[in-house]
């Protein structure tokens, strides 16, 4: 099996040759020849698991750093990662195997190196230039909902947002489903205004009192969005954020919690 196919398996392949556009034909006669969108992608994804530079990518891959960064570009613009996101939550929903019984919210901070829109002073680390990523998960601790703003952004503010942001998914029977039944969140979100707000969409909130509550109470079904933020810290690239633009960002954020869910759909 070669790197590419190892990266980007036959399964993987199928699912974003719907969502990826049709390459541009070139005029008979002339030009470099166009690598290959699975290459291509193959070398994204290796960018993404181990962090490295563009320039630093391997040339077993076939196309240079700059050929993919400027593909990861052109794919990022049509929101590629987020149509391939949602193809495989259709994927799992479609099998059964999304839990919408008790879905939980919750957001993990980085450093942003280069600055860049969407970023904030950090409360967490000194003020300096930071990012947030916000995730809504199932049950079982596959993203449904992705979101990215600035470190100092509060966490209660990306709670609307983030709920309206999950898509309708297919469900084994029945129509879509975008709607958890219970949504779990911690002390940052307690507010009486995102309860009302949640029950006027039928969810019920199990969202931690200050003061009154324990958060270990409500651990015991937080749990599995705390594992997925783990996850995420296995796509090195998101260590820190390194990129100035929020939607190429927002694009490796997609890409990390597609294979998440793509890890589920093959098992």
């Amino acid at each position: 099996m070669t790197v590419v196919e190892r990266l980007v398996p036959d399964e993987l392949w199928e699912l974003f040759c719907r969502v990826v556009p049709v390459a541009p034909s070139r005029p008979q006669g002339g030009g470099r020849r166009r690598y290959g969108d699975r290459e291509v992608l193959a070398a994204i994804i290796f960018v993404a698991n181990t962090g490295c530079t563009w320039r630093q990518l391997p040339p077993v891959f076939g196309p240079a750093g700059t050929t993919a960064h400027r593909r990861f570009t052109e794919w990022s613009r049509q929101r590629v990662w987020a149509k391939l996101h949602r193809l495989v939550l259709d994927e799992l929903g479609a099998e059964g195997e999304l839990d919408w019984s008790r879905c939980a919210i919750d957001s993990v901070n980085m450093r942003a190196v280069k600055g860049g829109n969407l970023t904030g002073p950090n409360p967490v680390d000194r003020g300096k230039k930071g990012a947030k990523i916000h995730l809504i998960t199932d049950r079982s601790g596959l993203p449904l909902s992705i979101g990215i703003s600035g470190a100092n952004t509060h966490d209660s503010q990306g709670l609307e947002p983030m709920v309206r942001g999950i898509p309708p998914i297919r469900s084994r029977r029945g129509p879509r489903r975008r709607r958890p039944a219970k949504l779990h969140a911690d002390k940052g979100y307690d507010y009486d205004h995102l309860r009302r707000w949640l029950r006027t969409r039928n969810i019920t909130p199990r969202i931690a009192r200050k003061g009154v509550e324990d958060s270990r109470r409500l651990g015991r079904h937080r749990w599995t969005i705390e594992r997925t933020m783990s996850w995420l810290a296995g796509c090195r690239r998101l260590h820190r954020r390194y990129e100035r633009k929020a939607d190429h960002f927002l694009a490796f954020t997609s890409i990390a919690c597609t294979l998440i869910c793509y890890r589920r759909l093959t098992k």
